[in-house]
């Protein structure tokens, strides 16, 4: 559930600014914190997973039933296990890479909000509840109604 709307604001920006970046892929999320194992990891592979991470999945789903617009910028820190050529690879340096993006990601979203303040919505993420609601909405008890009015009050009436 990414906006590909704001994705390609992002990712505009982000070449804009010089950082290596892919539009699109398919992220992976594990439960964390934790590492991959090295038959994880080789199954990961397998599956052409582009990049495995420990968040997106809730913040994703949430915001497409909110209605908001959500990407993720997806910043590499290490390439897990299956690199042989990475045996030198410490936790000290994941964690140094880890605050390099966390800079490099202020940088990018410094230069994109205004992008995205200004642009108009014109993608899905505004409607996608519209088929959402299957229950009739004189079973839905008021006080459902009032508390999620701000998220669904355009399809629900009284």
């Amino acid at each position: 559930p990414i906006c590909s709307q704001l994705r390609n604001t992002l990712h505009t920006k982000i070449k804009e600014l010089g950082f290596p970046v892919h539009n699109g892929g398919i992220y992976l999320c594990i439960e964390g914190p934790q590492f991959s194992t090295k038959a994880e990891s080789h199954i990961y592979r397998s599956w052409e997973v582009d990049v495995i991470g420990m968040t997106n999945l809730q913040e994703a789903k949430l915001a497409r039933e909110a209605e908001i617009c959500y990407s993720t910028i997806a910043l590499v820190t290490d390439f897990d296990c299956w690199k042989e050529d990475d045996d030198n690879l410490s936790i000290e340096m994941i964690i140094d890479n880890l605050h390099k993006n966390a800079e490099n990601v202020k940088k990018i979203i410094r230069e994109a909000i205004p992008e995205i303040i200004k642009s108009k919505r014109n993608c899905s993420c505004c409607s996608a509840l519209e088929n959402a609601i299957i229950t009739r909405n004189d079973l839905i008890p008021d006080k459902i109604k009032e508390d999620l009015n701000i998220i669904i009050g355009k399809y629900i009436k009284g």
